[in-house]
């Protein structure tokens, strides 16, 4: 056996493991994005429908409370920064079906609404 040979590496998580822990981290990070209207962040409002890493690429497919919402400007540089410690290119792609509601709201979302005074 050569010394090349005796070197044990460590073991590399599988392909799935990695993109899975990364797309935690990302929905993580996306927590920073706060809705400028209601004030709850969109991983709890439930408006992040999709995300997918794609090599230097990370798209968002995400929706909004109202279509007519006009903040888009806002959440779109919100996410950008959130996104920026992954250093990739980040797409937020508009979703507009299924439209959006409440009951894609996640309990964390709930409690956070209630504490600013919504009856959710």
């Amino acid at each position: 056996m050569t010394a090349a040979n005796e070197t044990a590496e460590a073991p590399k998580a599988p392909a799935a493991e990695v993109d899975e822990a990364l797309n935690e981290e990302i929905i993580e990070a996306m927590k920073d994005v706060i809705d400028p209207e209601l004030g709850v962040n969109v991983v709890d409002l439930g408006l992040v429908y999709g995300l997918n890493v794609d090599g230097s690429v990370i798209t968002v497919d995400m929706t909004l409370t109202s279509a007519a919402c006009p903040l888009t400007d806002v959440l779109e540089d919100q996410v950008a920064s959130a996104l920026e410690e992954f250093d990739r290119e980040v797409r937020l792609n508009w979703v507009w079906m299924p439209p959006w509601g409440p009951d894609k709201i996640t309990d964390d979302g709930r409690d956070q609404l209630r504490m600013l005074g919504f009856n959710v």
